[in-house]
């Protein structure tokens, strides 16, 4: 990301700032999507004169300018939006309406989606955003347990208790 972030910031208006190199590196290099509270705090131990304000006005700045794309990931935690770098290739986002284990998606399926929708409809796609909530397979299993659990505890549906007279 290094490489790139300074020839992406080099578009009419836009400085490359230490805070503006700082919140990109991280936002690109955590290897997971970060909301701004956990983007503020990572920034502050790179660099202490940082502040929130900053933080927020600067990812408003990048999301305007096309180098960070604002993500709710089925808004599992609540209404806070995560960040990504736009330099990745187009992909899903699959999260786990559990855990909220979030993982991406990349492949010609998609590719081939977004020609069928642009030759169908005749529909030209400029950003395309794919989130998919389920389980994942470790909450899957837990699931069935708690499902199987709850069906031991529960009592006889009436049709199969024995009526008294």
């Amino acid at each position: 990301m290094a490489d790139k972030s300074p020839a992406i910031l080099k578009k009419p208006g836009m400085r490359l700032t230490r805070q503006r190199r700082v919140l990109l590196e991280l936002i690109d290099r955590s290897g997971r999507h970060l909301d701004a509270e956990q983007l503020y705090r990572l920034a502050k131990e790179r660099d202490p004169k940082i502040n929130r304000v900053t933080v927020y006005r600067t990812l408003k700045l990048l999301k305007q300018g096309q180098m960070v794309d604002e993500l709710d990931l089925m808004h599992h935690d609540g209404d806070q939006h995560y960040y990504e770098t736009r330099l990745k290739q187009e992909h899903a986002h699959m999260v786990c309406l559990r855990c909220g284990k979030v993982e991406e998606f990349y492949g010609d399926p998609l590719r081939k989606l977004r020609r069928e929708i642009e030759t169908h409809f005749g529909f030209q796609i400029v950003v395309a955003r794919t989130e998919v909530g389920g389980y994942c397979a470790h909450c899957q299993v837990l699931r069935v347990r708690e499902l199987e659990a709850a069906a031991a505890q529960a009592p006889p549906p009436l049709s199969m208790r024995r009526r008294r007279r």
